[in-house]
């Protein structure tokens, strides 16, 4: 189906959308053009194989060139989501971590609710070829699955993406809100998060609690998801500095 109008106001605005590893120009074209059919413009790209831009991603964006000339280029996911404060992961893969799973009709609902709060939000999307790994999993709140036939479960990267962004275009009344606590203090980017992430695993490095080194990915993203989960505010991050710092400082003295 063919319809554009540039009479009529361009709908804009969303979550951003977060390719990870993508391959293929074209199929970065084909996201953009699903991206702009439901008003999303923010388009991120980790590592994208071909490099970026490509001239093959023109054609299938048929004409959404706002999309790929304003996409950003990052060398990881964790720098491609550092600004954001809720990040969904879209894959249909089973995680041995614990996470919400939510599809992609609800995950719209409370993107709403958390951006009317002032939340910057994303979603991840693996490559065509393997999808997200655990790592970039471990990066989300939550996980985005869409309920498809259980005995064929396969999309191309631009059909889960417009799932995606056209459950967001519809979810302008959520019919079940999700009531984000009031706070004075602004939600912890990832970046924060991440930082938070690092000093904590380098500290538990330090006392052995990692004591066997085979488990340690796993513990590891465990730890992360459940502070994701609790959604914690740039104030609360830093008074988690404060508590790593002073348990550090008294099992100094008692070594002395």
């Amino acid at each position: 189906m063919a319809g554009t109008d540039g009479r009529r106001e361009m709908a804009t605005g969303g979550p951003a959308v977060i390719l990870v590893e993508p391959q293929l120009g074209e199929n970065i074209g084909m996201v953009a053009r699903a991206m702009l059919n439901c008003g999303l413009v923010d388009l991120r790209l980790v590592r994208p194989r071909d490099g970026w831009p490509n001239a093959r991603a023109t054609s299938p964006a048929s004409g959404a060139t706002v999309v790929l000339e304003g996409a950003r280029v990052f060398d990881t996911t964790a720098a491609a989501i550092a600004d954001l404060t809720r990040v969904y992961a879209a894959t249909a893969r089973p995680r041995d971590m614990i996470l919400p799973v939510l599809t992609p009709r609800r995950g719209a609902d409370e993107m709403r609710c958390a951006m009317d709060r002032g939340a910057r939000v994303g979603v991840l999307f693996g490559g065509e070829r393997a999808g997200l790994n655990n790592d970039d999993i471990s990066c989300a709140e939550a996980v985005l699955e869409v309920p498809l036939n259980a005995a064929f479960h396969s999309l191309n990267l631009s059909q889960a993406v417009l799932l995606v962004a056209y459950e967001w275009f519809q979810a302008q009344n959520p019919s079940e809100p999700v009531r984000l606590p009031e706070s004075r203090t602004p939600a912890a980017t990832k970046e924060e998060l991440m930082n938070f992430f690092n000093r904590l695993e380098t500290a538990l490095d330090t006392c052995g609690f990692f004591h066997v080194a085979e488990k340690r990915p796993i513990v590891v993203r465990n730890i992360r998801n459940f502070f994701q989960r609790a959604e914690l505010r740039e104030q609360e991050v830093k008074i988690l500095h404060g508590i790593v710092t002073c348990l550090f400082r008294g099992s100094d003295s008692g070594r002395t």
